[in-house]
């Protein structure tokens, strides 16, 4: 078994699966922290899965892409935080 049949037989179908249990838990979160922590591991998996793609189509622009998902999922954490601390000041 290639590294390449690896990551397309098994570490595909896992992180798949995984999407669908963090969707789950994105829908079904009781509070909005559970939810921006949810849609923040949506991106950062999806971020896995466009580089386990370039990795097996030998395309490293998806590598730039999956770099740039990340900055905006990092900003996006950072502004969530930064809502909260000003949220809980005000209360």
């Amino acid at each position: 078994m290639s590294v390449y049949d690896y990551l397309y037989y098994i570490i595909l179908p896992v992180l798949s699966i995984s999407i669908l249990i963090i969707f789950i838990r994105f829908l079904m979160g009781p509070r909005l922290s559970d939810r921006v922590v949810s849609l923040d591991l949506l991106l950062t998996t999806g971020i896995g899965i466009i580089a386990v793609y370039s990795i097996h189509t030998n395309q490293p622009a998806f590598l730039d892409i999956a770099m740039i998902l990340a900055l905006i999922a990092f900003l996006g954490t950072v502004a969530f935080a930064y809502y909260l601390e000003k949220r809980e000041k005000n209360d």
